[in-house]
């Protein structure tokens, strides 16, 4: 997964409007739908034709610029665009018909906005007229998405379409980024207008992001972080969101101070650096969360204190101050309290940073604690077992990392223990490369959001790391990627359960396995593979994966790899939910019951 300097290049991109060739032209709302997108730089759309969009499509035939994927699913389409999105750092766009395919993206939507996503759904509705009279396939989606979007619109006049398809836009993809919906009645698509585009930016007095943060409170940082002994960057998406990477290097070594990763920021510091950490909170390693509950100051950088992080609430880092720098006002002191709050944009915020260290000629004081780290690095590894008799998922993993070494690659995960053993374990070499949900952690998201990235990228190795539950869930979208041309390769986990579920029923209800066992002789995913012309093969033999997971990665067209490992496999270490995050299960097959901390190391 080598960085490849035009996909970085693309990811800073900011929109770029031109004046319309249509500028002035009469045309149908449907028409100005299209000539919007083509303006805002869209080039790849999601969707599924339905009633209320056709005339939506039906414009869209004519377009040159833009480049229709047709999904299977509307959820599909949603994930996709999600996908894209994150691979591009541009927004993503889908556009569905109204009532069962409005909502049929609602999961879609809801996973893009816990996780800071710029995504700009377009959804058909009934005829104004029609519009609260249980019309056929009518639904409220403004209502229904109203706390999972940014913003929504509902178009009544065909006069407003561009300004509110510039809005947007324009709040999709600025402050903290997320999905805005544009509800399209089909009486405005067939109205008729004069086309007028706006290029200069959106003048919305409600919305008003800050970006600089204030110059006091970034002294303030400077000087904390300049006397601490113990600190933690404690890094969140925000640093992929902000393209902050390189300023996030700059500050860690210039001050030595050890990096933690959120699953959200998987990319945005070197893995392979001394000073990185990896993920910390529920299946982090036991280093990472003792790190971060031994500091005397957290540095928390774009990111929202998840649960799944701080464990028990008045537990985590119980002795550390804490800067906190984010975008969005809210997240700030929510889940944990601040002692220098910073609002704006983490990129500026950090540079503010390092240069007010630098101007003030500060030295690191953290040299022996980051010894002390690296001990307790050494005390408890990341490490798992080695069988010659099956295959270890975490093997899986490693083994995807050297034979994807020298390759351009971006690897999507669903959820559940895979999405885990991927993020402890994959060497995610660069931002933007590594896809999966996290605050919603959503099933059946990572194979279409593969499609949305493979479209982005279709020169790039895209792989997606799933589970036999999770696969299942949009499998209908192999037909996407084949009709499509679109070659991703699927990895499933198939270990013939829901094995997270599993996972906690044997840890902490006495191995009482309630449905979570399949039947493994229900499902054939090499036949399922082949119905949809699909390369596909199984692997159960160790000494075969390498063979199996080369002729997977050579494919040129789809591909799945259908590897069979223990239902017994478990991730860890493991964090008991409602317990601190320095109190883990870490030994593996443990008995159904929560084991003492300390035990098993």
């Amino acid at each position: 997964m080598t960085t490849s300097k035009a996909q970085k290049a693309e990811s800073r991109k900011g929109r770029s409007i031109a004046p319309s060739p249509k500028e002035g032209q009469v045309l149908s709302g449907a028409q100005q739908v299209i000539a919007a997108l083509e303006a805002e730089g869209v080039t790849t759309l999601f969707g599924y034709p339905g009633g209320t969009v056709i005339d939506i499509y039906d414009a869209l035939y004519d377009s040159e610029k833009l480049h229709h994927v047709l999904v299977r699913h509307e959820q599909g389409a949603a994930h996709a665009a999600d996908g894209y999105a994150r691979a591009t750092g541009r927004p993503g766009v889908c556009l569905v018909t109204s009532g069962p395919g409005a909502t049929n993206t609602v999961t879609g939507i809801a996973t893009a906005y816990m996780d800071s996503v710029p995504m700009v759904i377009l959804t058909g509705q009934v005829a104004t007229a029609a519009i609260g009279t249980d019309a056929f396939q009518e639904s409220d989606i403004t209502g229904i998405t109203l706390p999972i979007t940014k913003h929504s619109y509902l178009v009544k006049d065909v006069h407003d379409l561009p300004r509110v398809i510039h809005e947007a836009f324009h709040i999709a993809t600025t402050g903290r980024p997320g999905p805005v919906l544009v509800d399209l009645p089909s009486d405005i698509s067939k109205a008729k207008c004069e086309f007028h585009y706006p290029v200069e930016e959106p003048n919305i007095p409600s919305y008003k992001p800050t970006y600089r943060g204030h110059s006091k409170q970034i002294k303030q940082a400077a000087r904390y972080i300049a006397a601490a002994r113990k600190p933690v960057i404690y890094a969140g998406g925000g640093i992929i969101a902000s393209n902050a990477e390189d300023e996030l290097l700059e500050l860690a070594e210039l001050m030595q101070i050890p990096v933690t990763t959120t699953l959200m920021a998987k990319g945005a510091f070197p893995y392979d650096n001394p000073l990185a950490l990896g993920m910390p909170g529920m299946h982090g390693a036991r280093y990472t969360n003792m790190a971060l509950s031994e500091s005397d100051l957290i540095i928390a950088l774009g990111t929202r204190f998840s649960d799944r992080v701080i464990g028990r609430k008045g537990t985590f880092a119980r002795n550390a101050k804490v800067i906190h720098a984010d975008i969005d006002p809210a997240e700030i002191g929510k889940n944990r309290a601040v002692d220098v709050p910073i609002v704006g944009d983490v990129r500026g915020i950090i540079a503010g940073i390092v240069a007010e260290l630098r101007r003030t000629e500060a030295k690191p004081k953290s040299l022996a604690w980051v010894d002390h780290v690296d001990e307790m690095r050494s005390q408890y590894p990341m490490r798992h077992p080695v069988s010659e008799a099956v295959i270890m998922p975490e093997v899986v993993i490693e083994r995807l990392n050297a034979l994807t070494a020298d390759r351009d690659t971006i690897v999507t995960t669903e959820v559940g223990q895979h999405q885990m053993w991927a993020a402890q374990f994959l060497d995610t070499r660069r931002p933007r490369s590594f896809i999966s949900s996290g605050g919603l952690g959503t099933m059946g998201f990572g194979f279409p959001a593969a499609i949305g990235a493979q479209a982005a990228y279709p020169d790039s190795l895209v792989v997606c790391l799933a589970g036999d539950g999770s696969f299942q869930m949009n499998s209908q979208e192999m037909a996407t990627a084949k009709a499509a041309g679109l070659p991703v390769k699927v990895i499933i986990f198939d270990n013939q359960c829901l094995g997270m579920v599993r996972q906690w029923q044997q840890l902490f209800y006495h191995g009482r396995y309630s449905q979570t066992l399949f039947d493994d002789s229900i499902v054939n995913f090499v036949a399922l593979g082949h119905a949809y012309g699909w390369h596909a093969a199984e692997v159960s033999d160790p000494a075969q994966l390498d063979e199996a997971l080369k002729d997977l990665i050579n494919s040129e067209g789809p591909a799945l790899l259908n590897v069979q490992i223990a239902q017994s496999e478990l991730v860890l270490p493991m964090v008991a939910p409602g317990s601190a995050i320095d109190e883990s299960v870490a030994a593996r097959n443990v008995a159904p019951t929560i084991m003492p901390e300390g035990k098993g190391e």
